[in-house]
Protein backbone atom coordinates (compact mmCIF):
# COMPACT_ATOMS: atom_id res chain seq x y z
CA UNK A 1 0.00 0.00 0.00
CA UNK A 2 2.69 2.68 0.68
CA UNK A 3 4.60 1.56 -2.77
CA UNK A 4 1.21 2.42 -4.28
CA UNK A 5 1.09 5.66 -2.45
CA UNK A 6 4.05 6.88 -3.43
CA UNK A 7 3.55 5.65 -6.70
CA UNK A 8 0.73 8.22 -7.00
CA UNK A 9 2.86 11.06 -5.54
CA UNK A 10 5.71 10.67 -7.90
CA UNK A 11 3.05 10.75 -10.83
CA UNK A 12 1.12 13.57 -9.24
CA UNK A 13 4.47 15.59 -9.19
CA UNK A 14 5.90 14.66 -12.31
CA UNK A 15 2.22 15.59 -13.87
CA UNK A 16 2.32 19.13 -11.84
CA UNK A 17 6.24 19.34 -13.36
CA UNK A 18 4.88 18.77 -16.36
CA UNK A 19 2.41 21.74 -16.64
CA UNK A 20 4.35 23.79 -15.36
CA UNK A 21 7.00 23.86 -17.52
CA UNK A 22 7.86 26.50 -19.60
CA UNK A 23 7.33 25.28 -23.24
CA UNK A 24 3.77 23.57 -21.99
CA UNK A 25 0.98 25.33 -23.11
CA UNK A 26 -0.93 27.32 -20.31
CA UNK A 27 -4.79 27.32 -19.77
CA UNK A 28 -6.11 30.79 -19.01
CA UNK A 29 -9.45 32.55 -18.01
CA UNK A 30 -11.32 32.68 -20.94
CA UNK A 31 -10.65 37.00 -22.25
CA UNK A 32 -13.53 39.46 -21.06
CA UNK A 33 -16.09 40.01 -23.06
CA UNK A 34 -16.48 36.73 -24.26
CA UNK A 35 -20.64 37.31 -24.74
CA UNK A 36 -23.16 39.92 -24.99
CA UNK A 37 -22.67 42.24 -22.30
CA UNK A 38 -25.87 43.92 -20.79
CA UNK A 39 -26.42 47.41 -19.16
CA UNK A 40 -29.55 47.87 -16.76
CA UNK A 41 -30.84 51.13 -17.10
CA UNK A 42 -33.29 51.23 -14.37
CA UNK A 43 -35.58 54.44 -15.87
CA UNK A 44 -37.61 54.38 -19.02
CA UNK A 45 -36.37 55.03 -22.71
CA UNK A 46 -35.25 58.85 -23.41
CA UNK A 47 -33.79 59.50 -19.88
CA UNK A 48 -30.79 60.99 -19.72
CA UNK A 49 -29.46 57.30 -17.98
CA UNK A 50 -31.08 56.10 -21.19
CA UNK A 51 -29.25 58.20 -23.76
CA UNK A 52 -25.58 57.87 -21.89
CA UNK A 53 -25.95 53.83 -21.63
CA UNK A 54 -26.82 53.93 -25.02
CA UNK A 55 -23.92 55.51 -26.26
CA UNK A 56 -21.41 54.34 -24.43
CA UNK A 57 -22.65 50.80 -24.69
CA UNK A 58 -22.18 51.44 -28.40
CA UNK A 59 -18.26 52.50 -28.31
CA UNK A 60 -17.73 50.01 -25.35
CA UNK A 61 -18.86 47.45 -28.41
CA UNK A 62 -16.63 48.90 -31.04
CA UNK A 63 -13.36 48.77 -27.76
CA UNK A 64 -14.10 45.31 -26.78
CA UNK A 65 -15.32 43.51 -30.15
CA UNK A 66 -18.34 42.24 -28.04
CA UNK A 67 -22.11 43.43 -27.27
CA UNK A 68 -23.14 45.29 -25.15
CA UNK A 69 -27.09 45.12 -24.64
CA UNK A 70 -28.99 48.36 -22.70
CA UNK A 71 -32.21 46.60 -20.98
CA UNK A 72 -34.04 49.19 -19.20
CA UNK A 73 -35.90 48.23 -16.25
CA UNK A 74 -38.24 51.06 -15.11
CA UNK A 75 -40.09 51.79 -11.74
CA UNK A 76 -40.13 52.68 -8.44
CA UNK A 77 -37.24 55.22 -8.64
CA UNK A 78 -35.24 53.14 -10.27
CA UNK A 79 -35.29 50.95 -7.44
CA UNK A 80 -36.14 48.11 -9.64
CA UNK A 81 -33.70 47.80 -11.82
CA UNK A 82 -31.44 48.43 -9.51
CA UNK A 83 -32.00 45.22 -7.73
CA UNK A 84 -32.18 43.37 -10.83
CA UNK A 85 -28.52 44.08 -11.43
CA UNK A 86 -27.51 43.60 -7.59
CA UNK A 87 -29.01 40.17 -7.93
CA UNK A 88 -27.12 39.06 -10.86
CA UNK A 89 -23.83 37.10 -10.97
CA UNK A 90 -20.34 39.49 -10.25
CA UNK A 91 -19.01 38.23 -13.18
CA UNK A 92 -18.87 41.29 -15.13
CA UNK A 93 -21.57 40.70 -17.98
CA UNK A 94 -24.11 42.33 -16.30
CA UNK A 95 -23.73 46.37 -15.83
CA UNK A 96 -26.07 49.32 -14.27
CA UNK A 97 -26.02 52.52 -15.45
CA UNK A 98 -27.46 54.84 -12.58
CA UNK A 99 -28.96 58.44 -12.57
CA UNK A 100 -29.06 61.27 -9.56
CA UNK A 101 -32.14 59.40 -8.42
CA UNK A 102 -29.47 56.65 -6.86
CA UNK A 103 -28.25 59.05 -3.93
CA UNK A 104 -32.02 60.26 -2.87
CA UNK A 105 -33.69 56.50 -2.83
CA UNK A 106 -31.97 55.26 0.35
CA UNK A 107 -33.52 58.66 2.22
CA UNK A 108 -37.38 57.62 0.85
CA UNK A 109 -37.93 54.36 0.90
CA UNK A 110 -37.62 52.30 3.23
CA UNK A 111 -36.59 48.44 3.58
CA UNK A 112 -34.22 48.57 0.15
CA UNK A 113 -33.68 44.95 -1.61
CA UNK A 114 -29.81 46.16 -1.08
CA UNK A 115 -27.42 48.72 0.14
CA UNK A 116 -26.62 51.08 -1.97
CA UNK A 117 -22.72 51.36 -1.39
CA UNK A 118 -22.34 47.94 -0.31
CA UNK A 119 -24.26 45.60 -3.11
CA UNK A 120 -22.59 47.34 -5.78
CA UNK A 121 -18.95 48.43 -7.62
CA UNK A 122 -18.30 52.03 -9.04
CA UNK A 123 -16.65 52.01 -12.35
CA UNK A 124 -17.08 55.33 -13.68
CA UNK A 125 -18.64 58.49 -13.37
CA UNK A 126 -19.86 59.14 -17.29
CA UNK A 127 -21.48 62.57 -17.56
CA UNK A 128 -22.54 65.28 -15.09
CA UNK A 129 -25.05 68.10 -16.08
CA UNK A 130 -27.65 70.95 -15.23
CA UNK A 131 -31.28 70.33 -15.14
CA UNK A 132 -33.32 73.07 -16.72
CA UNK A 133 -37.14 74.14 -15.94
CA UNK A 134 -39.50 74.11 -19.04
CA UNK A 135 -43.06 74.62 -19.11
CA UNK A 136 -45.79 74.52 -22.22
CA UNK A 137 -45.63 77.85 -24.38
CA UNK A 138 -49.26 77.76 -23.98
CA UNK A 139 -49.00 78.41 -20.46
CA UNK A 140 -48.22 81.97 -20.90
CA UNK A 141 -44.80 83.00 -19.12
CA UNK A 142 -41.72 83.74 -20.32
CA UNK A 143 -39.57 84.32 -17.08
CA UNK A 144 -39.13 82.60 -13.70
CA UNK A 145 -40.72 85.82 -12.27
CA UNK A 146 -43.98 85.24 -14.41
CA UNK A 147 -44.19 81.40 -13.21
CA UNK A 148 -44.11 82.85 -9.63
CA UNK A 149 -46.87 85.38 -10.32
CA UNK A 150 -49.04 82.80 -12.32
CA UNK A 151 -48.34 80.12 -9.47
CA UNK A 152 -49.02 82.25 -6.87
CA UNK A 153 -52.25 83.51 -8.59
CA UNK A 154 -53.38 79.96 -9.00
CA UNK A 155 -52.52 77.64 -5.94
CA UNK A 156 -52.18 74.13 -6.88
CA UNK A 157 -53.35 75.13 -10.20
CA UNK A 158 -50.32 74.50 -12.08
CA UNK A 159 -49.42 70.31 -12.73
CA UNK A 160 -45.87 69.99 -12.34
CA UNK A 161 -44.69 66.44 -13.92
CA UNK A 162 -41.88 64.64 -11.96
CA UNK A 163 -40.17 61.74 -13.14
CA UNK A 164 -40.78 59.13 -10.54
CA UNK A 165 -41.90 59.96 -6.77
CA UNK A 166 -38.37 60.55 -5.33
CA UNK A 167 -36.27 62.09 -7.97
CA UNK A 168 -33.94 65.29 -7.49
CA UNK A 169 -36.52 67.11 -10.00
CA UNK A 170 -39.05 66.06 -7.34
CA UNK A 171 -37.07 67.13 -4.83
CA UNK A 172 -35.60 70.34 -6.44
CA UNK A 173 -39.16 71.49 -7.48
CA UNK A 174 -40.09 70.79 -3.26
CA UNK A 175 -37.23 73.41 -2.53
CA UNK A 176 -38.23 75.81 -5.10
CA UNK A 177 -41.97 75.68 -3.76
CA UNK A 178 -40.53 76.43 -0.55
CA UNK A 179 -38.34 79.17 -1.76
CA UNK A 180 -40.57 80.82 -3.91
CA UNK A 181 -43.39 80.35 -1.83
CA UNK A 182 -45.72 78.75 -4.31
CA UNK A 183 -48.05 75.81 -4.46
CA UNK A 184 -47.95 73.44 -7.70
CA UNK A 185 -50.02 69.95 -8.07
CA UNK A 186 -47.17 67.51 -8.73
CA UNK A 187 -47.84 64.63 -11.38
CA UNK A 188 -45.54 61.72 -11.23
CA UNK A 189 -44.35 59.31 -14.38
CA UNK A 190 -42.40 56.59 -14.33
CA UNK A 191 -40.20 57.85 -17.04
CA UNK A 192 -39.10 61.07 -18.91
CA UNK A 193 -40.15 60.27 -21.67
CA UNK A 194 -43.82 59.71 -20.93
CA UNK A 195 -43.72 63.19 -18.85
CA UNK A 196 -42.12 65.26 -21.73
CA UNK A 197 -45.01 63.69 -24.26
CA UNK A 198 -47.88 64.76 -21.80
CA UNK A 199 -45.87 68.08 -21.37
CA UNK A 200 -45.80 68.83 -25.03
CA UNK A 201 -49.14 67.69 -25.53
CA UNK A 202 -50.59 70.02 -23.08
CA UNK A 203 -51.71 68.01 -20.36
CA UNK A 204 -49.23 69.12 -17.87
CA UNK A 205 -47.42 72.93 -17.59
CA UNK A 206 -44.28 72.17 -16.15
CA UNK A 207 -41.47 70.40 -15.55
CA UNK A 208 -37.08 70.40 -14.44
CA UNK A 209 -36.16 68.32 -17.27
CA UNK A 210 -32.05 67.40 -18.19
CA UNK A 211 -30.87 69.64 -21.63
CA UNK A 212 -30.54 66.91 -23.26
CA UNK A 213 -34.59 65.37 -22.98
CA UNK A 214 -35.57 68.80 -24.02
CA UNK A 215 -33.03 70.31 -26.48
CA UNK A 216 -35.40 69.12 -29.48
CA UNK A 217 -38.40 70.75 -28.04
CA UNK A 218 -36.87 74.11 -27.18
CA UNK A 219 -35.36 74.34 -31.07
CA UNK A 220 -38.91 73.07 -32.31
CA UNK A 221 -40.66 75.37 -29.94
CA UNK A 222 -42.57 73.07 -28.70
CA UNK A 223 -41.18 73.56 -24.95
CA UNK A 224 -40.21 77.22 -23.35
CA UNK A 225 -37.08 77.07 -21.14
CA UNK A 226 -37.54 79.64 -18.52
CA UNK A 227 -34.19 78.76 -16.16
CA UNK A 228 -31.02 76.65 -15.51
CA UNK A 229 -29.92 75.11 -12.26
CA UNK A 230 -26.11 75.57 -13.10
CA UNK A 231 -24.05 78.02 -10.89
CA UNK A 232 -24.29 80.70 -13.99
CA UNK A 233 -26.08 80.36 -17.69
CA UNK A 234 -24.83 77.72 -20.05
CA UNK A 235 -23.24 78.10 -23.25
CA UNK A 236 -25.42 75.84 -24.78
CA UNK A 237 -28.82 77.92 -23.81
CA UNK A 238 -27.06 81.25 -23.38
CA UNK A 239 -30.41 83.28 -23.50
CA UNK A 240 -31.94 81.27 -20.20
CA UNK A 241 -31.64 82.59 -16.97
CA UNK A 242 -29.50 80.29 -14.22
CA UNK A 243 -32.06 80.21 -11.58
CA UNK A 244 -29.73 80.79 -8.86
CA UNK A 245 -29.71 84.54 -10.33
CA UNK A 246 -33.26 85.03 -8.90
CA UNK A 247 -32.65 82.28 -5.81
CA UNK A 248 -29.35 82.77 -4.46
CA UNK A 249 -27.47 78.95 -4.19
CA UNK A 250 -30.19 76.94 -6.18
CA UNK A 251 -28.01 75.20 -8.01
CA UNK A 252 -28.03 71.44 -8.78
CA UNK A 253 -26.63 68.48 -11.13
CA UNK A 254 -28.12 65.60 -13.09
CA UNK A 255 -25.25 63.41 -13.15
CA UNK A 256 -24.70 58.89 -14.99
CA UNK A 257 -22.73 56.33 -12.83
CA UNK A 258 -21.39 53.02 -14.03
CA UNK A 259 -21.51 50.23 -11.69
CA UNK A 260 -21.06 46.72 -11.39
CA UNK A 261 -22.66 44.29 -8.69
CA UNK A 262 -20.51 43.88 -6.05
CA UNK A 263 -17.42 40.97 -5.92
CA UNK A 264 -17.06 41.73 -9.89
CA UNK A 265 -13.56 40.88 -10.27
CA UNK A 266 -11.26 43.78 -10.28
CA UNK A 267 -9.61 43.36 -13.04
CA UNK A 268 -13.04 43.66 -15.63
CA UNK A 269 -13.70 46.81 -13.32
CA UNK A 270 -10.36 48.13 -13.85
CA UNK A 271 -10.79 47.07 -17.72
CA UNK A 272 -14.18 48.44 -18.15
CA UNK A 273 -12.68 52.00 -15.88
CA UNK A 274 -10.41 51.98 -18.80
CA UNK A 275 -11.68 51.49 -21.71
CA UNK A 276 -14.94 53.78 -20.67
CA UNK A 277 -11.92 56.91 -20.38
CA UNK A 278 -10.77 56.42 -23.48
CA UNK A 279 -14.76 56.76 -24.48
CA UNK A 280 -15.43 59.77 -22.78
CA UNK A 281 -11.85 61.17 -23.92
CA UNK A 282 -13.34 61.18 -27.49
CA UNK A 283 -13.68 64.31 -29.54
CA UNK A 284 -16.97 63.19 -31.00
CA UNK A 285 -18.30 61.90 -27.93
CA UNK A 286 -17.40 64.69 -25.95
CA UNK A 287 -18.97 67.21 -28.43
CA UNK A 288 -22.22 65.19 -28.71
CA UNK A 289 -22.67 65.62 -24.82
CA UNK A 290 -21.34 69.00 -25.33
CA UNK A 291 -23.99 69.82 -27.91
CA UNK A 292 -27.20 68.65 -24.86
CA UNK A 293 -25.64 70.85 -22.00
CA UNK A 294 -23.54 67.90 -20.62
CA UNK A 295 -20.23 67.45 -19.27
CA UNK A 296 -18.41 64.41 -19.50
CA UNK A 297 -16.81 63.20 -16.07
CA UNK A 298 -14.91 59.87 -15.90
CA UNK A 299 -12.66 59.64 -12.76
CA UNK A 300 -11.53 56.33 -11.01
CA UNK A 301 -13.77 53.77 -9.31
CA UNK A 302 -12.72 55.50 -5.63
CA UNK A 303 -13.77 58.99 -7.07
CA UNK A 304 -17.37 57.72 -8.55
CA UNK A 305 -17.54 56.22 -4.62
CA UNK A 306 -17.46 59.42 -3.26
CA UNK A 307 -19.35 61.25 -5.31
CA UNK A 308 -22.08 58.53 -4.43
CA UNK A 309 -21.09 59.30 -0.77
CA UNK A 310 -21.13 63.25 -0.80
CA UNK A 311 -25.01 62.45 -3.43
CA UNK A 312 -26.07 60.95 -0.24
CA UNK A 313 -25.08 62.89 2.08
CA UNK A 314 -26.63 66.21 0.67
CA UNK A 315 -29.91 64.74 -0.89
CA UNK A 316 -30.37 63.05 2.58
CA UNK A 317 -29.90 66.57 4.43
CA UNK A 318 -32.16 67.91 2.32
CA UNK A 319 -35.19 65.26 2.71
CA UNK A 320 -34.57 65.06 6.52
CA UNK A 321 -34.57 69.39 6.98
CA UNK A 322 -37.42 69.69 4.55
CA UNK A 323 -39.53 66.49 6.01
CA UNK A 324 -40.04 65.17 2.04
CA UNK A 325 -41.65 62.30 1.82
CA UNK A 326 -42.98 59.84 -1.06
CA UNK A 327 -46.46 61.05 -0.05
Amino acid sequence: MMRMLRSLQAAAGLALAILAAPGFPQVSAPAYPGKPVRIIVPNAPSGLADICARLVAAKLGEALGQQFLVENRPGAGGTLGTAAAVKAAPDGYTLLAVFDSHATNPHLFGNLPYDTLADLSPISLLVRGPLVLVVRPGLGVASVGDFVRLAKSRPGAINFAVVGPGSPARLLMELFKLEAGIDVTMVSYKGAGLALGDLVGGEVDAMFATVPSVSSHLKAGRLRALAITSARRSAILPGVAALSETYAGFVSEAWVGLLAPAKTPPEIVARLNAEVAKILDLPDVKARFADQGLETAGGTPAQLDRWIRAELERWGKVIREQKITLE
